[in-house]
């Protein structure tokens, strides 16, 4: 039973950081630079790209017995768009306005490649909880990292978070930052960031072993 529990949560914590979609993989790098120029835009593609996953994960992970192996991309496909579509008229009844913010990229996450690779690679080859643990792993790497490069380029950009200002008038706000090349600016930091942190972890594990051999 602990044997379960341990890979169990190892699926969904693998997404967060070790396998994080963004920061580990680049994958998603169409939202992720063109609709993170605000906080609540982020979190917004990140929930519904999440939601997509989650949702397509499950119904490919159950039917994957019954879709013939030569129609499987296309069947695939099928099912994330159904979603995509549910997801783009939930946006529109709550709030029109974002959904104009995000305009057609909202759409497109039919063809994000994130999500037809873990229905390709995970969710038509696992049993229905570990696609769901690894879907809602993945939804929230992708998320998380949405979310932070949106807050530093909408509080550098606009001198504001979710729309409420944090930084006194006096600031010269960085209008690069909201602008398409600011998203990579932003990337490029957090990838820097990301990937020391990781040297860091791998030099402790390294001495870590060293010391009990």
């Amino acid at each position: 039973m602990a044997i379960k529990d341990v890979s169990s949560t190892d699926e969904f914590v693998k997404g967060l950081w070790r396998e994080n979609p963004v920061f580990a993989q680049v994958l998603g790098m169409c939202p992720a630079l063109a609709v993170s120029n605000t906080a609540i835009n982020a979190l917004t593609m990140g929930l519904a790209t999440t939601f997509v996953l989650l949702m397509s994960g499950l119904s490919v992970s159950t039917l994957r017995n019954f879709i013939p192996r030569e129609a499987r991309i296309v069947s695939y496909i099928s099912i994330i768009a159904t979603f995509v579509t549910a997801v783009d008229y939930l946006l529109q009844a709550i709030s029109l306005e974002l959904h104009r913010s995000l305009g057609a990229f909202i759409a497109l996450i039919v063809v994000n490649c994130l999500i037809l690779g873990r229905a390709e690679a995970f969710a038509s080859k696992n049993t229905l909880g570990r696609s769901v643990l690894d879907a809602l792993g993945m939804g929230a790497g992708f998320t998380f990292a949405l979310l932070s490069i949106g807050i530093v380029r909408e509080v550098l950009g606009s001198g504001s978070l979710f729309g409420v200002a944090v930084l006194p008038d006096t600031f010269q706000t960085w209008t690069v930052m909201v602008l398409p090349s600011g998203g990579f600016f932003a990337m490029a930091v957090w990838l820097l960031v990301v990937n020391r942190v990781k040297e860091r972890q791998a030099e402790a594990e390294k001495l870590a072993q060293e010391a009990t051999s």
